[in-house]
């Protein structure tokens, strides 16, 4: 470990090796795989280019100064989340026991993901890809579900999760997933063993081999056939989608969730650096680098579904064709893709109704690139499916799924941090025991838990988590973290700090977005959020093989005791806010007593009457 420095309390502690290490830490952790599938899926949602407008000025005026207040005050106090709002306040520790509970809540499912990746890494090796061809039923027939649906679906929803057709129906565990499970929790502690000693050598590796991996995917998607129409369709914009104030509520939670602000490892992190570090550089430099890689992997992720599109529309062609040449006398002439909308054409002129009755399919490229699905559905399903039709299709597949786990294994660092950190700061590790075994023993209990989502429902579980605890809480906590520093620290406090920090005071933007221009966005960003949840009951996709509709999904509305669950994964990180902000009242108001009481019992009336 390199040199060790004081806290404001006086305590020893740890530092980073070098600054290397610390902004490859921080940006692996909000560099993470809601870059590479959730920020091209909202540009293609809404409006392509369009969309950048509201996402950069979410980026301007809420996640930069955000990031910038964290990576400060963590600097300044030298502390983690707790640590750092007792310091302000002791009616604020809720705040940073909020953060601690949300980072753990993520770590469940956010490893859970990392499994999944392996699974499919391991099977990226075989030859053929597994998620190729249909497996046998018997000796000369496939299996119905996968023909009925999809190899890539069938491999993902039936051989990876084994999914229920509903969330009530648990299933049992996946004994596969759960040895995955395993693995990435062993990897995990491993790299996090020694704390920041051992992170930031991984770092080296975790931060950096994605841009690898997304250059060469880069440089071949450019060449697929298909690649410009996926782009034009991504950054086409289309303006009328900012009438939408969804996009607007989308772009800011984007961003947001996207810096990783409010987990409490962001002020974990700078916590380690020297008090010199100019924070303000840092902050904007990992805010800049980090939507600049949403844009950079949304390049080649839709170049290759452009591709994927592409290939799609052909195939769907060739069956047109078929149809087409069983059911007209063509002759010699035949119809080909090169042709294929002329002749279309012709026989619609022509035989209109025994065209109609043959329900030739809609092989337009852009109906098939609007198909392109979101969240795990993008890497499990879509991009798998991209990959085999690219040449060497086991290479892509393997590189691209290391390039998941090295992105998901940076920012398992930041969440486990945020969990770690404040529990040593409140010294509630038990002395006699070893650091290396408390973490051990952190990674075990995670791990206990997340089975849940190795069960058949458990990728229901697993969007509940995310959809529910990564949003109302991280407002929330954010919102007070936000408050407390501008107006309980004191924004001309803070300003003195920062300039003792860096040599400068923050400039007038800074402090106009830290006192009234963040905290008043999500204010109404929490708002409307939960406006928009109040007015609908929510639902899920559910994979049911009865449906009439198989192999597309069915949108079921949640069992009332489910949404209960979704309520309480909601304000349950925010519950301890409230609660240690009274414990801390009344535990003053009792000492307070009994300095001016010595000897009696605060609560008899007699004392408070002889008071009066």
């Amino acid at each position: 470990m390199s040199e060790t420095g004081k806290s404001v309390t006086g305590e020893e502690r740890a530092k980073w090796d070098n600054k290397i290490q610390y902004l490859l830490t921080c940006i692996g952790f909000a560099v993470g795989l809601g870059n590479v599938w959730r920020f091209p899926y909202l540009c293609q949602t809404y409006g392509g280019g369009a969309f950048l407008i509201p996402y950069l000025i979410a980026l301007v005026f809420e996640g930069l100064p955000l990031l910038y207040l964290e990576l400060a005050i963590g600097q300044k106090l030298r502390k983690g989340s707790i640590g750092v709002w007792n310091t302000i306040s002791p009616y604020l520790g809720g705040v940073g026991v909020a953060s601690m509970i949300v980072s753990f809540l993520v770590s469940l499912f956010y490893n859970t993901l990392l499994a999944w990746v392996l699974w499919y890494f391991f099977h990226s090796f075989e030859e053929p890809l597994p998620w190729k061809e249909c497996p046998f039923e018997s000796v000369t027939e496939y299996r119905k579900e996968c023909e009925d649906s999809t190899p890539v679906n069938y491999f993902w929803y039936r051989k990876t999760l084994n999914i229920t057709a509903n969330i009530e129906t648990n299933g049992p565990l996946q004994w596969q997933i759960i040895l995955c499970l395993a693995t990435a929790w062993a990897i995990v502690y491993i790299c996090f063993i020694r704390g920041i000693e051992t992170i930031g050598k991984a770092v080296y590796i975790t931060a950096t081999f994605p841009y690898l991996v997304l250059t060469i995917f880069l440089i071949r998607a450019l060449t697929l056939p298909g690649a410009t129409s996926g782009l034009m369709y991504l950054f086409t914009p289309e303006w009328e989608t900012l009438k939408n104030p969804k996009v607007w509520l989308d772009a800011a939670t984007q961003i947001f969730f996207s810096l990783s602000l409010a987990f409490g490892g962001l002020i974990a992190f700078s916590s380690y650096n020297p008090p010199k570090n100019n924070c303000e550089m840092d902050a904007l430099l990992v805010g800049c680098i980090n939507s600049a890689t949403s844009l950079y992997a949304s390049i080649p992720i839709f170049s290759i579904l452009g591709f994927k599109a592409h290939s799609d529309s052909n195939n769907c062609q060739y069956r047109n064709i078929l149809a087409l040449t069983n059911e007209f006398d063509i002759g010699d002439q035949n119809i080909t893709l090169e042709n294929y909308d002329n002749w279309l054409k012709d026989l619609n002129g022509t035989y209109a109704d025994r065209v109609a009755r043959l329900d030739l399919k809609d092989c337009n490229i852009e109906s098939f690139l609007e198909q392109s699905a979101s969240g795990t559905g993008l890497a499990f399903i879509v991009f798998t499916e991209a990959v085999i039709e690219m040449p060497g299709s086991q290479v892509w597949a393997v590189l691209f799924f290391i390039m998941l786990f090295s992105l998901g294994l940076s920012s398992m660092f930041g969440n486990l941090e945020g969990v770690l950190t404040p529990l040593l700061d409140l010294n509630m590790v038990p002395k006699w025991m070893p650091k290396e075994l408390f973490t051990g023993l952190l990674c075990v209990v995670s791990f206990t838990v997340a089975l849940i989502f190795t069960m058949g429902s458990g990728n229901y579980w697993l969007e509940i988590f995310n959809s529910y605890v990564g949003s109302v809480p991280l407002l929330v906590i954010a919102f007070f973290e936000i408050i407390a520093v501008a107006y309980i620290y004191g924004i001309r406090r803070f300003s003195c700090d920062i300039e003792e920090m860096t040599g400068s005071k923050p400039n007038i933007f800074w402090q106009a977005c830290w006192t009234v221009v963040s905290p008043l966005m999500l204010l109404v960003v929490f708002v409307a959020y939960v406006v928009i949840q109040a007015m609908e009951h929510p639902t899920y996709p559910a994979w049911n093989p009865e449906y009439v509709d198989f192999p597309m999904t069915e949108d079921q509305p949640y069992p009332d005791w489910v949404f209960a669950i979704c309520v309480l994964l909601s304000t349950l990180p925010c519950i301890p806010i409230p609660i240690v902000a009274l414990y801390k009242f009344i535990q003053f108001t009792v000492q307070k007593s009994r300095r001016e009481h010595p000897g009696q019992n605060p609560y008899e009336n007699d004392g408070y009457l002889s008071d009066l």
